[in-house]
């Protein structure tokens, strides 16, 4: 089980590591008077810093080592 999170996770920082954020468009209603809709889309972004991505790789490869050790 633990071997199996520590290679999720070591996945999962480096996915992080290359790929820093990503960025969606949401539609966001701006007047809503009876038949009358006037609606506006927005884009917003996700982004993590890089570090993140670099503690959850080596946070991967502690459980993993320790996995390996019982």
């Amino acid at each position: 089980m633990n071997k199996s999170i520590g290679l999720i996770l070591i996945v999962i920082g480096v996915i992080m590591l290359v790929w820093t954020g990503f960025s969606y468009t949401q539609k966001e209603k701006i007047v809503d008077a009876g038949p009358i809709q006037i609606s506006a889309d927005k884009e917003k972004s996700v982004n993590w810093p890089p570090y993140v991505g670099g503690i959850v790789l080596v946070a991967g490869v502690v459980v993993l080592v320790a996995s390996k050790k019982k």
